[in-house]
């Protein structure tokens, strides 16, 4: 009990000298918060989608590749709670933000019965110029305690990056295709021949970087994909 107490004396010492902000709004988080406060976690905007039934995500990739199911956590807007988020996650050197939202989601694709559907979970990855410059891989994180939560292996290095390109979001899909036609690749086709594959990434805008890893993929044969990421622009 004495111990108790004066941990927690200790910590409210440590948010005084050093407090703790949040991601969303930049205020101080109090005890029993973590990453968002109270008001920005009650105002995060989330899809509700399930991998169980048909949602606007599956409809993105429709006649572009094959996606068993798709789902995102979050809807991503300009200036909001979840443009923060992903902000400090990418740029602020904040990965923990992906271990959270990863238990997040996680436990959501448990009750949506997913515990025993996928094989293995492969986050987007990044080129090793970018990785190297960056210090990590924003997904990397999300997708591996996805992975624990749905236990799954999680297969950091089968699917490359061939080329270390600038964000393309604004370019039209047949110019990125004429530029660059296997921007990703798998290293090791045979070890993911016959599974479900669980493909993860932080925020789907077109739809492009998806579509190009799955094209990758499907490249061997009786492969399933899945998508589960963070935010999808609506």
């Amino acid at each position: 009990m004495l111990y108790t107490k004066l941990s927690n004396i200790v910590n409210d010492l440590n948010s005084i000298l050093f407090p703790t902000l949040c991601f969303g709004c930049n205020v101080r988080l109090y005890r029993g918060e973590q990453m968002l406060c109270t008001f920005c976690r009650d105002q995060l905007p989330l899809t509700e989608y399930s991998l169980n039934e048909e949602n606007a995500v599956d409809r993105i990739f429709y006649g572009r590749t094959d996606i068993k199911k798709a789902s995102s956590l979050l809807f991503y807007t300009e200036n909001g709670i979840v443009q923060n988020l992903i902000h400090q996650l990418k740029y602020r050197n904040q990965p923990q933000i992906g271990s959270f939202l990863g238990d997040w989601f996680g436990q959501i694709l448990i009750k949506n019965g997913f515990a025993d559907s996928i094989d293995m979970v492969i986050p987007v990855p990044l080129h090793p110029i970018k990785l190297k410059k960056r210090g990590y891989n924003q997904v990397t994180l999300f997708a591996q305690r996805l992975a624990e939560h749905l236990g799954a292996s999680l297969e950091e290095n089968l699917l490359l990056k061939t080329a270390n390109t600038r964000t393309q979001t604004r370019k039209s899909r047949i110019l990125r295709w004429r530029r660059i036609p296997e921007l990703y690749i798998i290293s090791n086709p045979s070890l993911i021949s016959g599974k479900s594959i669980l493909l993860v990434d932080d925020v789907i805008t077109t739809g492009s970087t998806i579509e190009a890893c799955a094209q990758a993929i499907h490249k061997s044969p009786n492969v399933k994909v899945y998508v589960a990421t963070m935010a999808v622009v609506p």
